[in-house]
């Protein structure tokens, strides 16, 4: 029987220990390459911190290394949100 491949979502991550069983948050990762103005002006924007984490990379020359990397982090729904806007942000920003 053959396994369904499943789309990776956004890590969980309990905000306190203790307020782990009344809500999740997840982490948006944020590409390299992204302008500070566009995070500044997300975090300010929306209801996510930004964080730094440790992420390996699969892409260029960099395969398999382990850097550090930006994150949202906040609700599902706010990062959907986020995830949508940071597209379309990007997209106005490369073809200027």
């Amino acid at each position: 029987m053959a396994k369904k491949k499943q789309e990776k979502e956004p890590e969980t991550v309990p905000e306190e220990p203790e307020e782990a069983s009344e809500e999740q948050l997840y982490d948006l990762l944020i590409p390299p390459g992204v302008p500070r103005k566009l995070i500044m002006d997300i975090s300010q924007k929306y209801e996510v911190e930004v964080v730094s984490r440790k992420e390996k990379l699969f892409f260029a020359n960099m395969e398999g290394d382990e850097r550090e990397i930006l994150a949202f982090r906040g609700k599902k729904e706010e990062l959907e949100k986020v995830h949508e806007f940071m597209l379309a942000e990007l997209k106005k920003f490369v073809e200027d």
